[in-house]
C-alpha cells in the first residue's frame, strides 16, 4: 500500500537492536534447535547485511570479499511482549526462514518482497532468521524445469541468478567487487494495533485536471463493524469519504489552482500533506505532489521527450547504484548527501537501473523534496527470465505490485521501466526478432503499471526503439558512441540520439585529496578501473583515447614522462568530453531530450565511472556536468563554415534579463574581437544565435575558411545578469584545439581566512581554461571553470576530512603544465 505515516492507536516498533549473527555450513541446522551451542555469534546491524556485520567485526573486507552465498547465515534477537502482533520484514536477502520461539512462521525466496506475518508473543520471545545458501539453491534450481534460457550474458557472473529474485549487485564482475547481499537489508518492524481502527490498505493518486488538483484516496479499514464519519483533508481543503461496503472508504478531493510539483530546474517541487480523520482516529498519509506527465514523440514519431505539466524539459542526471554496496543502506541520513549532490549539479533525473535494488521510501521522499525525477527500472537486466514458471511469475507480480503501491504518493517517480538491456542482449547475439520480446516486459509489468501508477510513463526496457533495440535514433538508447565505442565528438550529433538513459561512461580520475588509491600502486589502481566483463580493454583505455584526440599527446608516453600532468589532463578530458556532448544535445534543434550519465558515484576508491568518488567528493567531471546542466546557461557548438552556434537556455519559471558578451582572444590575452548585447530569455525557453549575428560582420571565428594564419586561439562567451552582473553561465571554444593554448597563463593565488573558512582568491593574466586546485587537505567548492584575462574569482576551500591543516597546494589550468603554488 501507499506509505502510511501513522494511525492513532497503532504502535510500530523498529526491531533494530540486540541482533547477533553466526555462520554455519549449508543445511547443517534445519531448525534453531540444531544450532550448535559453540557457534560464534557476533553483533549485527539491522537493517543491514552479513557482510556489514563481518566487516565491522574485522572478519571480512571489501578489498578481499569472502563469499557468503556458500553458507547459511543466522540472525537472532530477543523480543518482549505478549499477545497478537504483526511482524513486517521490508526485505530479506534472499532465501529466508523466520522462526519465532522455535516455530517456523514465514519463508521467503524473493529479496524484493515485503513480508508480513501475524504472531502471538508469549512474554520473552526469541526471533531467528535463517538465510539459506544461495549456491545450494541455485544448484537445486538448475535441475528444475524452469525453461532453458534463449541466451546467456557475459555481463553476469552466473546466469542461473535469473531463476531467483535477488540483486545483481556483486555479481557483475569488472566494475564492482563480488559482495554478496545476505541478510535483513531493509528494516524489520513489530506492529501492535491498539486503536479502534486498523488500516489494511491505502491507495492514493494525485493528478491534474487543468490547473486543479485531484486527489483520489481509497482505504481498506477494519472498524469492528462500525462505520464512523470520515473526512479527507489536504491543507485548507477537505471532503467527506464515502463508505463502499463495510470495509472500504473512497473520496476524490478537488483543489482549485493547486500549486504543482516541478523538477527543481523548472520550478518549485510543491508537496501537500494528506490526512484522514475517521471518527476519533487520525491517519497521516504523508505528503504528495501534483504533476502531469506526457511523452513527446516528435514530428517523426521516433522521439522520447518528457513533458511535465505540459512543459517539455531536457532531462539530465546520472544513474544511481547504492549508497554502500556492503550495507545496501537506504535511510535518509546516508542517502541525503548523495542526492543533494545530484541536485547541486542541477540534475533533475536519477535513474535506478535493473542491475541494482528497489530504492527505499526515504529515497523517494528525498527526491520528492529535492525536485528530482526518478526513472526506476524493475529489477530485471540482461538475462532471459523464466516467467512461464507459475511460482516465479506469481512472485514477480507481487514484487511489482508492492513497489508500485508503496510509491503511489511520490510525484518524483516519472518513468517506470521493465528492465535493462534484455532485448539488447538477445539482438546482439543475433537472435531473431521473436526473442527480443518477453511477456514479463511487454505484458505483466505494463499491466501492473497501468493499474497502479497510471500517472507515470512506462517503458518496456532500456534501451528500446528503432530497427534494433540499441538504435540511437529512435526511442530510448544507451549511448556510448562518444565513450566506449571511441567515436569522435561529432558523433553526438550524427547519432541522432533521442533520449540517452545511459551515456558517457569514463574512468573519471578523483581529486588528489580523496583519491584513496595512489596511481603508482598499479594493481590497486587498475582494480578500481571499470571494464565490461570479459572485455580485453578497460575504461582507462577509453579515457586515454580522448586524451590523445583532444590534446594531441601520447598518453602512454605522457604517463611515463610526466605522471602528474597525465593525471591532471585525465581529469580535464572526461569533464570536457561530457560538457561538449551535453552542449550538443541541449541546443535548440537537437533531436535529444535527455541524457543520464553512467554514473553518479563510485563503489570503491579510484578512477571509477562515478562523477563523485566513493568518499563523496565531487570529481572534475561533476563540476563539468554542473556547469552544462545549469538551468540558465550559454553553450557553444562549432558549426564550421557557419561559425559558432551560441545556445541560450532558461529553464526557470521567470524571464531572465541578461548581458551576452563574446570575446575572441589571441595568445589567450589580446582581444581581437569583442561584442556585447542584452538578451531577454523568456521562462522555460531556449534559443540559438549565430556568432555572425552577434558580431554583425564576417569573422572566421571557427578558423574554417583558413585565410592565412588564425586570428584567434580562443573564444569565450559569457552570460551575466543585466541588473546585478552575476555570472549566469559561460562557454569557451578553441578553434585550433585545446592543446594549442599552452602558454603560461600567469596565474596568481592568495589564501584568505574568512569567517566561514578558508578562501582562495585567483587571478590570471591570460585566459586560464579549466582551472584545477590541488590541495591534500581541502577540495574547492568550484573548479573546472574558465578564468578570463584580468578576471578575479574567489573559491571556498572545503576541508577534506577532519584535518585542521592550513591550506597549501597548487592551482593550474588547461593542460596542467604550468602551476602556481599557494600557502595559507
Amino acid at each position: 500500500m501507499s506509505v502510511l505515516r501513522s494511525v492513532t492507536g497503532r504502535r510500530v516498533v523498529q526491531l533494530d537492536e540486540g541482533w547477533r549473527l553466526a555462520l554455519t555450513a549449508p543445511g547443517v541446522a534445519k531448525a534453531p534447535d540444531d544450532l550448535s551451542p559453540a557457534l560464534d555469534w557476533i553483533a549485527a546491524i539491522v537493517p543491514g547485511t552479513a557482510a556489514q556485520a563481518l566487516r565491522d567485526a574485522g572478519r571480512w573486507s571489501v578489498e578481499q570479499p569472502a563469499p557468503l552465498h556458500d553458507q547459511d547465515v543466522w540472525y537472532r534477537t530477543g523480543l518482549a511482549g505478549t499477545g497478537r502482533r504483526t511482524l513486517r520484514f521490508h526485505g530479506l536477502a534472499t532465501l529466508a526462514e523466520v522462526w519465532l520461539n522455535g516455530t517456523l512462521v514465514l519463508a521467503s525466496d524473493n529479496m524484493f518482497l515485503m513480508r508480513e506475518v501475524e504472531v502471538d508473543l508469549a512474554g520473552r520471545n526469541e526471533l531467528l532468521i535463517a538465510f539459506r545458501s544461495l549456491d545450494v539453491e541455485l544448484e537445486a534450481r538448475r535441475g528444475r524445469r524452469m525453461g532453458r534460457p534463449r541466451w546467456r550474458t557475459r555481463l553476469v557472473d552466473d546466469n542461473t541468478l535469473r531463476l531467483v529474485r535477488t540483486t545483481l549487485l556483486g555479481h557483475m564482475g569488472g566494475w564492482q567487487p563480488p559482495v554478496h547481499a545476505v541478510g535483513p537489508w531493509r528494516g524489520i518492524e513489530m506492529i501492535e494495533e491498539a486503536g479502534p481502527v486498523q488500516v489494511r490498505a491505502v491507495e492514493m493518486r494525485a493528478t491534474l485536471d487543468g490547473d486543479d488538483g485531484l486527489l483520489a484516496v481509497g482505504l481498506e479499514v477494519d472498524c469492528g463493524g462500525a462505520r464512523p464519519a470520515a473526512v479527507l483533508a489536504m491543507g485548507d481543503e477537505s471532503c467527506p469519504l464515502t463508505w463502499v461496503g463495510d470495509r472500504r472508504l473512497e473520496a476524490t478531493l478537488r483543489v482549485p489552482r493547486i500549486e504543482k510539483w516541478w523538477p527543481h530546474t523548472h520550478g518549485v517541487p510543491a508537496l501537500h500533506r494528506v490526512r484522514v480523520r475517521l471518527g476519533d482516529t487520525e491517519i497521516d498519509l504523508g505528503r504528495t505532489g501534483f504533476r502531469s506527465l506526457e511523452i513527446d514523440r516528435g514530428a517523426d514519431g521516433k522521439g522520447f521527450g518528457l513533458k511535465v505539466n505540459g512543459q517539455k524539459i531536457f532531462a539530465r542526471g546520472a544513474c544511481w547504484s547504492a549508497v554502500d554496496l556492503v550495507s545496501l543502506a537506504g535511510d535518509h541520513v546516508r542517502l541525503s548527501p548523495w542526492l543533494e549532490q545530484a541536485r547541486a549539479a542541477h540534475m533533475n533525473m536519477i535513474r535506478v537501473g535493473g542491475t541494482m535494488i528497489y530504492e527505499s521510501d526515504d529515497f523517494f521522499t528525498l527526491c520528492d523534496e529535492l525536485g528530482i525525477l526518478i526513472w526506476h527500472d524493475f529489477m530485471f537486466a540482461n538475462m532471459d527470465y523464466p516467467v512461464a514458471d507459475a511460482a516465479f511469475r506469481a512472485s514477480v507480480e507481487a514484487e511489482a505490485a508492492q513497489f508500485l503501491r508503496r510509491t503511489q504518493g511520490n510525484p518524483s517517480l516519472a518513468v517506470i521501466c521493465g528492465g535493462s538491456e534484455v532485448a539488447q542482449q538477445a539482438a546482439m547475439f543475433g537472435l531473431p526478432l521473436s526473442s527480443w520480446s518477453s511477456p514479463l516486459l511487454d505484458e505483466i509489468l505494463p499491466r501492473a503499471a497501468a493499474r497502479l501508477r497510471a500517472d507515470a510513463i512506462y517503458v518496456a526496457q532500456s534501451p528500446t526503439g528503432g530497427d534494433v533495440p540499441f538504435s540511437t535514433d529512435s526511442g530510448v538508447s544507451h549511448y556510448y558512441g562518444v565513450g566506449a565505442y571511441l567515436r569522435p565528438l561529432e558523433d553526438a550529433r550524427r547519432a541522432d540520439a533521442r533520449f540517452a538513459s545511459e551515456c558517457l561512461a569514463f574512468a573519471n580520475v578523483p581529486a588528489v585529496s580523496s583519491a584513496g588509491v595512489p596511481w603508482t600502486d598499479s594493481v590497486r589502481w587498475k582494480a578500481a578501473v571499470p571494464r565490461d566483463h570479459g572485455a580485453s580493454w578497460d575504461f582507462e583505455y577509453v579515457r586515454d583515447h580522448y586524451l590523445r584526440l583532444l590534446y594531441d599527446v601520447d598518453p602512454v608516453q605522457l604517463r611515463a614522462d610526466d605522471p602528474v600532468r597525465y593525471l591532471r589532463l585525465s581529469r580535464v578530458v572526461t569533464a570536457e568530453v561530457m560538457e561538449s556532448t551535453i552542449a550538443e544535445w541541449r541546443r535548440a534543434g537537437s533531436s535529444c531530450d535527455g541524457a543520464i550519465v553512467w554514473m553518479l558515484k563510485d563503489f570503491m576508491p579510484g578512477a571509477g565511472w562515478g562523477v563523485v568518488d566513493s568518499t563523496g567528493a565531487p570529481k572534475l567531471a561533476w563540476h563539468g556536468l554542473r556547469r552544462i546542466f545549469r538551468p540558465v546557461q550559454v553553450t557553444l557548438t562549432d558549426e564550421g563554415l557557419n561559425g559558432l552556434g551560441i545556445h541560450l537556455f532558461n529553464d526557470t519559471a521567470a524571464t531572465v534579463h541578461a548581458k551576452l558578451t563574446l570575446l575572441c582572444l589571441q595568445g589567450g590575452e589580446r582581444a581581437v574581437m569583442r561584442r556585447g548585447r542584452e538578451v531577454d530569455l523568456p521562462a522555460r525557453s531556449n534559443r540559438t544565435l549565430s556568432s555572425a549575428e552577434v558580431i554583425g560582420s564576417f569573422f572566421d571565428i571557427t578558423y574554417a575558411y583558413r585565410f592565412g594564419a588564425a586570428a584567434l586561439d580562443a573564444t569565450v562567451v559569457t552570460l551575466d545578469d543585466a541588473a546585478t552582473g552575476e555570472r549566469l553561465g559561460d562557454a569557451a571554444h578553441f578553434p585550433l584545439g585545446r592543446g594549442a593554448l599552452d602558454a603560461d597563463p600567469g596565474l596568481s593565488a592568495e589564501v584568505i581566512a574568512g569567517e566561514a573558512g578558508w578562501l582562495l582568491r585567483l587571478r590570471t593574466v591570460r585566459l586560464a581554461p579549466c582551472i584545477q586546485i590541488e590541495d591534500p587537505h581541502y577540495r574547492p567548492e568550484d573548479e573546472g571553470f574558465n578564468l578570463l584575462p584580468d578576471e578575479e574569482r574567489t573559491v571556498r576551500l572545503l576541508a577534506a576530512g577532519t584535518s585542521k591543516a592550513v591550506p597549501a597546494g597548487a592551482v593550474f589550468a588547461g593542460s596542467g603544465r604550468y602551476e602556481i603554488r599557494y600557502q595559507g
